[in-house]
């Protein structure tokens, strides 16, 4: 799943029919000139993460020496691990009221999903725990799009009348097309405001797209950073190409994720398995220099590319791969890969130790190839963690 900025969100909403306020991207101060002060402005700090009220990353100004100001404070700052080099300025709106829209996926009923409230500024978790009378939870239809009637009932319900209940309306109508047209998982307004003239307007969006739909989508091509969503900061330059590795291909998924300070290069299955391999690994004295996970039954080529980038990180002198049975990927298939990469890149097995523990489709063709080329295979008849003790005990002797 890939994250999308604020700037490019409200670009596509207002593009679709969705008030939204005129806004400039700025990366100094100095850009900020009278074009952007023509009224009261908001600055915010333009990163992939939410919050940024309550870290003091959005700010008002009145004036261009106040604006200016407040950008040079903004631009200094770190936000949920996001160092901010960009700022979002933006009219600031008269807001009488503030909503709350999200439409997303319900993972327990695999349905979209449409949650509003008219009780904006507060947490939504919370509204819901506390007072769901105040709330509308409203699931869809997949195959249908979102009816005027539905969504004027769905406002009507909060106490939405006269001309805000025909402007909001028209909106959540236009919100749930959006959010069908791009392959949002997620379409958050917070708030959607309700101004002192009676205009509804999307005044903060959150969007994320199904990264793996991307292809469907050439428009939103360098606005949407795959998988961004599974990172607490930004991707490092090897992760943003390992991630290219798993979309090069749509067979099996291949996720990613450097961890500082390790030298064991970590390759698992998907499932339960994996955090048990993780955790024995640790728990042992193996430290991990990534957490890398497949599933789906990947390529050959997409298990080889994720290998390289495995191996290619600076310190990992060590490679512990662990799948459990219940994975159903062919085993046969990550042997090639692996050997492939291990080949390319004239790894002495004498002094890189690499582990295998992997058990499941064509095991046994998998287990020859493992062997064939000198690397330790145990299968079934090892637990994960008598195999990773055995890693940790291979490594004893890595200088």
């Amino acid at each position: 799943m890939g994250r999308m900025l604020e700037d490019a969100s409200k670009t596509l909403l207002k593009q679709n029919g969705v008030p939204a306020p005129s806004h400039w991207v700025i990366t100094s101060s100095d850009e900020i000139t009278e074009q952007h002060i023509e009224k009261p402005c908001v600055l915010k700090a333009l990163v992939p993460v939410g919050k940024r009220g309550k870290a003091g990353a959005i700010q008002f100004a009145e004036t261009i020496e106040e604006a200016k100001a407040k950008a040079e404070q903004l631009l200094k700052m770190t936000v949920r691990n996001y160092l901010v080099e960009k700022l979002l300025i933006e009219e600031k709106i008269d807001i009488d009221e503030e909503w709350y829209v999200s439409i997303t996926i319900d993972r327990e009923k695999q349905l979209p999903v449409i949650i509003t409230t008219t009780e904006g500024g507060v947490e939504v978790e919370d509204l819901v725990k506390d007072a769901p009378d105040k709330v509308v939870i409203h699931h869809m239809d997949p195959f249908l799009p979102l009816y005027p009637y539905q969504a004027k009932e769905i406002w009507s319900r909060l106490g939405v009348t006269g001309k805000p209940l025909i402007k909001a309306t028209a909106v959540l109508c236009s919100l749930y097309d959006i959010f069908t047209k791009y392959d949002c998982y997620i379409l958050e307004i917070n708030p959607l405001v309700l101004t002192k003239d009676e205009e509804v307007v999307a005044a903060a969006s959150v969007m994320g797209i199904d990264d793996s739909a991307l292809y469907r989508q050439p428009e939103l091509s360098g606005k949407v950073e795959s998988g961004s969503e599974r990172s607490w900061r930004p991707l490092t330059k090897l992760e943003k190409e390992m991630v290219m590795v798993n979309d090069a291909d749509y067979r099996g998924t291949a996720r990613y994720t450097e961890m500082e300070g390790g030298n064991i290069g970590f390759m698992c299955g998907g499932g339960g398995g994996s955090l048990l391999s993780f955790d024995a690994l640790t728990r042992l004295g193996g430290k991990p220099a990534n957490y890398t996970e497949t599933g789906g039954n990947p390529s050959e080529e997409k298990v080889y590319g994720l290998t390289k980038g495995i191996l290619s990180k600076e310190g990992v002198k060590g490679l512990f791969v662990s799948q459990n049975i219940t994975n159903n990927t062919q085993i046969d298939v990550m042997a090639k890969g692996i050997v492939r990469a291990v080949q390319d890149m004239a790894l002495d097995l004498n002094t890189f130790p690499i582990v295998v523990r992997q058990a499941g489709v064509n095991d046994d063709e998998g287990k020859r190839i493992f062997v064939k080329a000198g690397i330790t295979y145990f299968g079934e008849e090892r637990t994960i963690e008598e195999t990773a003790l055995v890693m940790v005990e291979k490594m004893k002797g890595v200088s």
